[in-house]
């Protein structure tokens, strides 16, 4: 496809970007060194400076050589936002280890799972969950635990409060063998005296995505991917300066938008990042307000949250200068709610964890065309092919086809799954599995989903995987989850549910069934039962009629 999009760049913003062979552990030490002196991270009030991050960092890549870490090992991370997350990450990344974090509100089956799939041996995890890892390491190839305390970066009077305003937190770590605290192997050891000198094509992280078979796929995106993104993103946006920007941070670093758009953006440009445990309007506009936040990478459900909060008008929000929002279709109502109250347009982009993730997104000072994703940012080549043929390339201006994108950022492969790999990856272009079109000026809009995910409040759910837990339930013949729209998290979960002859269940049981076997996320928010699912000739169930079937029903 002609690259008809440059014509529509925003000024400033090259064609492609000559990329620096920068590996992640070098942009922190580079920054470092240009900005020893600024705010690397700001939680809650304590504010830790890039070269407090920089000692800290070689500290624990330090201890993780001492627990016998080596280069090449896989770590695992269950972790909200927090100081020791970054610590964590650019330590396992200094030593020449492999980064693989994990959603702590998964549940033992899913985390199982993913531990045994990436063969990570130690894991570093939040207090309260260290007693059910210590069970859970029993099957898994998990030996070392590394506890983290929120309380350990608070600044002092909140620290000291702590113990007393979350009595009901586990605050002491079990005194087992092989399981070790945060602060005292930061305490214990002298900084490492060099950076891991990784190749741009080591595999830096494993960000698990779900599959289509109900089985979550390990994404590895090597040093390169992940370094490309960041390089691509600050051209995009040509106005922001290095070691001055504040980023909010309410993005979770477990997934691949939090990790690149706020962590490692921050890292390689010296900005600060704003960090937030737990996403709530108040806390995240309590944070714009009292930090100065100039970037905003969100969802659309954080969006809402912050427009529709009743004491919006008492905070300050002069200091943003962009916003970002990625990870499910943003609402025109949500568009015009936010620039009303701040004069910034959102830009929506658009990104899978298979891109690093961004690939496009709507140029900031170029054109608004709210609800569409945008332009394929500098060195990303994209093209549309026919939904059942690859090889045919969709080049008329509005007709639809799969999205397929090809550029720097592009994963290297799942991990152990070389066939679900090689059926997504063509040629180095990557088949999105998305339907979009392409308008004249090259704006690039999704129009339908070729896989049956269902995206609610940024997060990626895979039918299957709901369908497979009610699949198990001993009075369930048959089942289907589909997503429905809502208008707070964009789509919610909602199962179809076919009983076994002679049985009968009240919602309320099947939804207590599902709660103790899927995150909560993935949970449905609305059963309806049903005497036969519709199917195709050859058996297969049909979603789309599924979709049909619960539209008739609002509509009557």
């Amino acid at each position: 496809m002609e690259k008809i999009w440059l014509k529509s760049y925003a000024p400033g913003v090259p064609a492609e970007v000559a990329l620096k062979k920068l590996t992640l552990q070098q942009a922190l030490s580079q920054t470092a060194s240009r900005f020893p002196e600024n705010p690397a991270a700001y939680f809650q009030g304590k504010v830790v400076k890039y070269k407090e991050l920089d000692d800290m960092v070689s500290r624990f890549a330090s201890a993780l050589s001492g627990l016998g870490v080596k280069p090449g090992d896989k770590v695992a991370l269950l972790m909200p936002n927090l100081v020791q997350t970054i610590v964590a990450t650019y330590g396992i990344l200094r030593l020449g280890a492999v980064a693989v974090p994990n959603n702590p509100l998964y549940t033992d089956r899913e985390l199982e799972h993913q531990l045994n799939d990436s063969g990570s041996k130690t894991l570093i995890c939040l207090d309260i969950l260290v007693p059910r890892m210590i069970k859970l390491r029993q099957k898994t190839g998990i030996k070392d635990i590394i506890s983290c305390h929120i309380r350990d970066y608070l600044p002092l009077p909140l620290k000291l409060l702590f113990p007393f305003v979350k009595k009901s937190m586990h605050l002491k770590t079990p005194a087992e063998k092989d399981v070790y605290e945060f602060t005292d192997l930061l305490k214990s050891n002298d900084p490492i005296s060099r950076n891991y000198e990784s190749r741009m094509e080591d595999t830096a992280v494993i960000i698990y995505t779900g599959g289509t078979t109900g089985v979550s796929k390990g994404v590895a995106q090597t040093q390169g991917n992940l370094s490309a993104n960041c390089q691509q993103l600050r051209a995009w946006s040509p106005d922001f300066i290095d070691g001055k920007e504040v980023v909010l941070g309410c993005l979770p670093f477990f997934h691949s938008y939090g990790l690149t758009a706020v962590m490692n953006l921050a890292i390689f440009y010296g900005w600060c990042q704003v960090v937030i445990a737990k996403p709530e309007a108040k806390v995240i506009l309590d944070a714009v307000d009292k930090a100065g936040v100039t970037f905003i990478p969100a969802v659309p459900t954080l969006f809402n949250a912050m427009i529709n909060f009743p004491q919006i008008k008492k905070y300050k929000l002069s200091s943003v200068r962009g916003c970002f929002s990625a990870a499910a279709p943003l609402a025109m109502e949500t568009i015009r709610g936010f620039k009303d109250l701040t004069g910034i347009l959102i830009s929506e982009a658009y990104g899978l964890t298979e891109t690093g993730p961004c690939t496009h997104a709507i140029p900031i000072g170029g054109k608004e065309k709210p609800g569409c994703i945008g332009l394929p940012i500098p060195s990303t080549e994209a093209k549309l092919v026919a939904i059942d043929d690859y090889e045919k390339e969709i080049t008329t201006v509005g007709d639809p086809g799969e999205l397929c994108v090809k550029g720097p950022q592009v994963m290297k492969e799942y991990i152990n799954r070389p066939d679900e790999t090689a059926a997504v990856l063509k040629d180095g272009w990557l088949l999105t599995g998305d339907v979009a079109t392409v308008d004249e000026e090259g704006y690039f809009t999704i129009v339908d989903r070729k896989k049956d995910m269902i995206i609610s409040g940024g997060f990626n759910i895979y039918p299957r995987e709901v369908d497979e837990v009610l699949f198990s339930h001993p009075k369930i013949r048959e089942a289907c989850a589909i997503g429905v729209p809502d208008s707070y998290s964009g789509e919610k979960v909602k199962a179809f549910v076919v009983l076994k002859e002679g049985q009968t269940a009240t919602a309320e049981e099947i939804l207590t069934y599902c709660r103790e076997r899927l995150v909560k996320y993935k949970l449905p928010k609305q059963i309806e039962f049903i005497d036969d699912l519709p199917k195709s000739a050859v058996g297969k169930i049909l979603r789309k009629e599924l979709r049909r079937i619960d539209l008739a029903g609002k509509n009557q």
